[in-house]
């Protein structure tokens, strides 16, 4: 799997650009701020038509313009395949697949892509939505199903929100409010299988990669924590959403005093522990940022496993943030599938990766 080809158009700060990417590792430098983290954005939007760093369409098209476009020719499955991707002010986004229209779903498996950037060093300290969104954005690669469940659940969300907020000048509104639980309450109990499934498996990869990471000092072990009412996050959907229901009864009245949503899997985690003891409390920067480029590199293997061939694999500027033994760690393991790699300044990566180097200056590459 890999992306042979990519133009852009009116994309961020390229006007008009087109980069031929080699089957293993290609090096992307240039200074800061010259567009070498949007090229990865346009390769990553490829997996779904959503971008790692923003919401909002509008912001993919560049200042000066009305639309922006992002092409690309992709080996898949051992076939190329043709994907566009068009943008437009005030518009819905088009998807187009080997010339044939198609949703952001259906891009799911045609092209998969595991990102790994400054901020995932910190994967393991943050707050639980970092955790959520690196088990979202996976699973949505791998599940088309996912993605469309999770576009409701955030409406559905959304909605009640509104409610427990405003009901008290507008009462009329609380006739609803039910409706959108019970919403909520279906798709939480799909959704919560989803999880518990990846977040299994990713356990059982991260394991002996920390494993070998650490030298054998460490055990690394995650598990997947949702709605307390829900006893076995693998078991069928409906007994979960009676159990995910009950939980929602218990906290009705404490919403409506509040005026927010207290109840529900926006509050899931991955909870990580290193020989037995809590990660996020007790572990060093050191261990933490191993045990980050372990879940990574795991996220990498699932993908390979899922699909047969190993996922692009997008470094965004994370080498510089390693020291030497975590970079020898992390390069001796990208074989075997297409990398990017940006950073400030080539630093001896292409010679030692055997990379072709790419320079990015003002949104021109060469």
């Amino acid at each position: 799997m890999r992306v042979e080809r990519i133009a852009l158009s009116g994309f961020r700060n390229y006007d008009e650009q087109t980069v031929q990417f080699e089957p293993a590792v290609n090096v992307i430098c240039g200074p800061n701020a010259q567009g070498k983290t949007n090229l990865l954005e346009a390769v990553y939007l490829l997996t779904g038509a959503h971008s790692f760093r923003t919401r909002f369409d509008r912001e993919l098209i560049g200042f000066d313009r009305d639309w922006a476009s992002v092409q690309a020719e992709v080996e898949s499955a051992g076939r190329s395949q043709s994907v566009k991707l068009l943008f437009q002010r005030g518009q819905r986004r088009q998807v187009t697949v080997n010339g044939a229209k198609k949703t952001s779903a259906s891009l799911a498996g045609l092209m998969t892509a595991v990102l790994f950037s400054p901020d995932d060093l910190y994967l393991i300290k943050e707050g639980a939505a970092a955790r959520r969104r690196l088990m979202d954005n996976a699973i949505c690669q791998l599940r088309p199903g996912y993605a469309a469940l999770l576009a409701d659940y955030n409406k559905l969300y959304e909605n009640k929100t509104r409610i427990l907020r405003d009901w008290r000048e507008k009462p009329s509104l609380l006739a609803a409010l039910d409706e959108f639980s019970d919403g909520l309450a279906r798709c939480s109990a799909r959704m919560i299988r989803y999880r518990a499934s990846f977040a299994e498996r990713l356990a059982e990869a991260a394991e002996p990669i920390h494993q070998d990471f650490s030298g054998g000092r460490e055990k690394l072990a995650l598990g997947y924590k949702t709605v307390s009412t829900v006893t076995d996050p693998r078991a069928p959907a409906e007994q979960i959403y009676t159990q995910v229901t009950a939980h929602q009864a218990a906290h009705r009245q404490a919403e409506l005093d509040a005026g927010q949503c207290l109840t529900g899997i926006h509050k899931d985690d991955l909870e990580i522990t290193l020989n037995d003891v809590a990660a996020r409390s007790f572990a060093s920067q050191g261990q933490a940022r191993t045990a980050a480029l372990s879940v990574k590199l795991a996220e990498r293997e699932i993908f390979k496993a899922e699909t047969g061939q190993y996922p692009v694999l997008l470094l965004d500027d994370v080498l510089s943030e390693l020291d030497s033994a975590r970079q020898e760690f992390v390069l001796n393991r990208i074989g075997g599938g297409q990398t990017l790699i940006t950073c400030c300044e080539d630093e001896n990566i292409s010679r030692r990766t055997g990379g072709r180097v790419f320079t990015v200056t003002g949104g021109s590459i060469r």
